[in-house]
């Protein structure tokens, strides 16, 4: 990591968030060169690829935990009502234009029922719920938003502000979710950039981004619309 930067805390700060892109590459790259296969492992990769970011990014998360400073308790009230107002967001499309539901993705009765859906079900929640906010935040605004400052990041404040910054991290957010959640997750990435600048904890963020998350899981198991996992 030290072609990245030269802070001693970079590897803690993008691990986490490497190693989930790389098996999600993974995963995509089985599905291609695999394509049409009958066997679910490879023409389904996600089945896999999901648990399996659930298992070793929140290993790494806890191999690494001590090396993050979030300050749990300053701003956290702040995190969940940004939280919530991002769920907003999100489902608009669908609750308020009339978009298409999106019933494709995820699908958590893939392996039928019994104990296969409990472990489905459970790791998926986890990751949606836990593992994908702390590594996101950590890497988007523990690390990006002040390496874009300066080098080591981890001498700049968090929360330190910089528009250059907070555009460029909203932008690349809402990019790492192209499609049909581009713009939400345009507007997403700017309200958790919002709540960087104005607690300065790193926990505020990952309790929006928990609270976002958790909020949509109850959301899309009410309505099955497995595509915004």
């Amino acid at each position: 990591m030290s072609g990245i930067s030269a802070s001693p805390l970079a590897k803690a700060y993008l691990g986490p968030f490497l190693a989930f892109v790389g098996l999600l590459l993974l995963g995509e790259m089985v599905a291609h060169f695999g394509e049409g296969s009958a066997a679910w492992y490879i023409d389904e990769p996600k089945y896999w690829v999901f648990p399996l970011q659930t298992v070793v990014c929140g290993a790494l998360l806890v191999w690494w935990w001590k090396k993050y400073e979030f300050a749990w308790s300053r701003g956290w009230w702040l995190g969940i009502v940004a939280g919530v107002i991002a769920l907003g967001v999100w489902v608009a499309p669908q609750e308020c234009f009339g978009a298409e539901r999106r019933v494709g993705g995820f699908d958590l009765w893939f392996f039928g029922g019994g104990a296969a859906f409990k472990w489905n079900a459970a790791l998926r929640v986890i990751r949606l719920v836990i593992v994908v906010p702390l590594l996101e935040e950590i890497f988007w605004r523990g690390f990006l938003l002040r390496h874009l400052i300066q080098d080591p990041f981890d001498q700049v404040p968090l929360g330190a502000r910089s528009w250059r910054a907070f555009v460029w991290v909203a932008g690349l957010f809402a990019l790492a979710h192209w499609g049909p959640d581009f713009w939400p997750a345009l507007i997403t990435g700017a309200l958790y950039n919002a709540v960087a600048f104005t607690t300065r904890s790193l926990g505020a963020c990952v309790f929006a981004h928990a609270t976002t998350n958790l909020l949509l899981g109850i959301y899309l198991f009410r309505t099955q619309q497995w595509g915004f996992w």
